[in-house]
């Protein structure tokens, strides 16, 4: 589910074709998107048994996994290693105030099975997009998300 006004469209970033844009601002730490329906999740051993559908996973927690082959529009978040959003536990978060306009990028590092690659290299540094073994992924989302909600004014 994703909360905010947004709308799917070209992103800017070289060879991603379509990126999440958000349609109205949303303040540093605040939810971008938020999990609605989870039917089931996927150990690895058990996604490796759907190769066809490796492309449509993200981790959620620890060794499982989720797969979305219908493709929602949360599927359009794009990587950066200097993303707009920090994926934590499956939310998306504001990492810092963002304007109306603004893509919606994430580290798909946090996304990926520990060591496995993406097919594709970012294109901002060249580097690849390695997944993280979950300890040191959820140790930095963790710290991230609390230094971003040290600095913001959440209201309600």
């Amino acid at each position: 589910m994703i909360l905010p006004r947004y709308r799917i469209d070209a992103s800017q970033i070289d060879g991603a074709g379509k990126g999440l844009f958000l349609e109205e601002p949303v303040g540093a730490g605040r939810i971008i998107t938020a999990p609605d329906t989870i039917n089931q999740t996927f150990r690895f051993e058990e996604l490796l048994a759907k190769p066809e559908q490796m492309y449509a996973s993200a981790r959620w927690f620890e060794d499982r996994y989720t797969i979305s082959p219908d493709w929602p529009d949360e599927c359009y978040i794009n990587h950066s290693f200097e993303p707009t959003g920090l994926w934590h536990l499956g939310f998306v978060f504001a990492l810092r105030d963002l304007p109306a306009g603004m893509e919606i990028t994430v580290d798909y590092r946090h996304l990926l099975p520990p060591g496995q690659a993406e097919d594709f290299i970012d294109t901002a540094t060249g580097e690849k997009i390695v997944g993280l073994p979950w300890y040191e992924s959820l140790m930095t989302t963790t710290r991230a998300l609390a230094r971003v909600l040290d600095n913001a004014s959440l209201s309600d």
